[in-house]
């Protein structure tokens, strides 16, 4: 999956100018109950502003009339992660480290032209959706030796008992000849039969919870 399966483009964010008055940022932070806005000039993006942003300007800066701070000051003067950038057509979990210190990311073409962002909600969204948190089932957690064709031999038990896997993911484990292996399934009755079947062909099941 690439970013741009998932990014909200231009014509659907919610951006300033970077010569948008603080005082008119934040009233539209707190219109459209958002942590944050980009902000371009021209099309090139600059930065992002958010609430916590602006309130750490005023705090450091010269100035001890709040109102008159917010009115005299452009939000690209206190703008931030303005190197902080993902292209459309990079993979999509690139983007969570990203994320990190800023609710969104910012989306720019090869020429640094503002095209779109990813916001936090976007994420977390794609991650629900990765570990098939929207449908309900069983989840599987269970460890499994680090051995060529370990997901096709798995693969091939749930389909001997027409198991429907709603998700799979796998993790890295401290031993590197371990790997844990989380998989979803829907709710049948023939679980414990499955289970045991796993079990028989070397995956040591650790946790088995309906979700």
């Amino acid at each position: 999956m690439y970013v741009r399966s998932a990014m909200k483009p231009i014509r659907e964010t919610v951006y300033v100018n970077d010569d948008t008055k603080l005082d008119e940022t934040l009233t539209l932070l707190k219109e459209r109950e958002i942590d944050g806005v980009p902000v371009v000039k021209g099309t090139k993006y600059v930065g992002i502003v958010t609430f916590n942003r602006i309130y750490k300007a005023f705090f450091k800066s010269d100035m001890t009339d709040k109102e008159k701070f917010l009115s005299e000051t452009n939000a690209g003067e206190i703008a931030y992660q303005k190197d902080v950038t993902v292209d459309q057509e990079e993979v999509f979990e690139n983007t969570l480290l990203l994320a990190k210190n800023a609710p969104l990311v910012a989306v720019v073409d090869q020429n640094e032209h503002f095209i779109g962002i990813i916001t936090r909600s976007d994420i977390l969204d794609q991650f629900q959706s990765a570990f098939g948190m929207r449908k309900p089932g069983i989840r599987i957690a269970f460890a499994s030796s680090e051995t060529e064709g370990r997901i096709a031999r798995l693969a091939k038990i749930a389909k001997s008992f027409h198991e429907n896997i709603i998700s799979l993911s796998t993790f890295d484990e401290s031993n590197q000849n371990v790997r844990r292996i989380v998989m979803k399934i829907e709710k049948k009755e023939n679980i414990d039969k499955f289970i045991a079947k796993l079990e028989q062909n070397g995956f040591k099941v650790l946790d088995i919870k309906e979700v």
